[in-house]
């Protein structure tokens, strides 16, 4: 069923997009930097009117001044026509050496506000997750994180609204790259994450760190009923597939979100087209509001 038969009558309530591991260097022509480039311009032609771009960290390949200065300059070149982004924190950008100085530098270079923030676009919830260590793959949610989560998680809940949230690393055995045989999982809580998530279905998680291509399996994971959906974001700079191979292109997510769904639709920048094995209907009983 195509897109516009399937939300015909409804009006769209919010709209935004998902990327992940942009792994920005300090060489403008590199393809990692071409790519979010491509990819913004590819936004920028489809979702003129987005109301945010949201990113799952891996903002640079190093973390280093000069990544976060070309970071920057990308983003500049969009300034009149795309929304600036919010950023969760990755491994990349903060797990090697000191974390406070590390985490300092993301903050200059992004705008963020802290290791975890949160953010209310027109009357919905993004809230935003981070290490707070610094570690070389994985990343460490502290229990007062967690408690501010499950606190986020339930501020101004309306029965079927949807909650969006984002972390850099998957859970262990959810979406593509996080298999135990795979080796991308990354949440030193998992259990304590899972049991947060666990009370708060209307969530929707998305994660990077694995760049597993949008068509590999479980790209969407849906547990037991009245657990939260997640989505593995692919990756910007690159891909990887089931098979073990690294695989040049570039993907991401566009969500539309409407009176008692989202819809969540895969798309390749590369090649401009939509990823057919990665479109995603989540179903929620329809709630009565005003959007601001």
């Amino acid at each position: 069923m195509g897109h516009e038969r399937m939300e015909r009558g409804r009006e769209c309530l919010l709209s935004f997009q998902v990327i992940t591991d942009t792994h920005v260097t300090a060489n403008p022509k590199h393809s990692y930097n071409k790519n979010l480039e491509q990819a913004l311009e590819d936004i920028a032609v489809q979702a003129p009117n987005t109301d945010g771009i949201m990113h799952v960290g891996d903002v640079t390949h190093h973390g280093f001044k000069r990544e976060y200065r070309e970071w920057n300059r990308i983003w500049d070149q969009f300034q009149d026509v795309l929304p600036s982004p919010f950023v969760a924190t990755g491994n990349h950008d903060i797990g090697l050496g000191f974390w406070r100085y590390r985490l300092a530098g993301f903050l200059r270079g992004t705008g963020m506000r802290g290791a975890y923030h949160d953010h209310w676009i027109r009357g919905h919830h993004f809230i935003f997750l981070g290490s707070e260590k610094s570690l070389k793959l994985h990343c460490s949610l502290s229990g007062q994180q967690l408690d501010w989560l499950d606190a986020k998680l339930g501020e101004g809940a309306v029965a079927g609204r949807p909650v969006f949230v984002f972390l850099h690393q998957p859970l262990l055995n959810t979406v593509s790259g996080s298999y135990q045989d795979q080796g991308w999982s990354g949440v030193r809580e998992d259990r304590e994450l899972r049991a947060v998530l666990a009370r708060h279905p209307q969530a929707i998680l998305f994660t990077g760190h694995t760049h597993w291509e949008l068509e590999s399996r479980n790209c969407c994971f849906q547990g037991k009923e009245g657990f939260p959906s997640l989505f593995n974001a692919a990756s910007v700079a690159y891909l990887w597939s089931d098979s073990g191979k690294h695989v040049t292109g570039s993907q991401g997510f566009y969500i539309e979100v409407y009176p008692g769904r989202v819809l969540i639709r895969g798309r390749n920048f590369t090649q401009g087209e939509w990823v057919e094995k990665a479109q995603f209907v989540i179903e929620y009983e329809s709630w009565s509001q005003e959007v601001g």
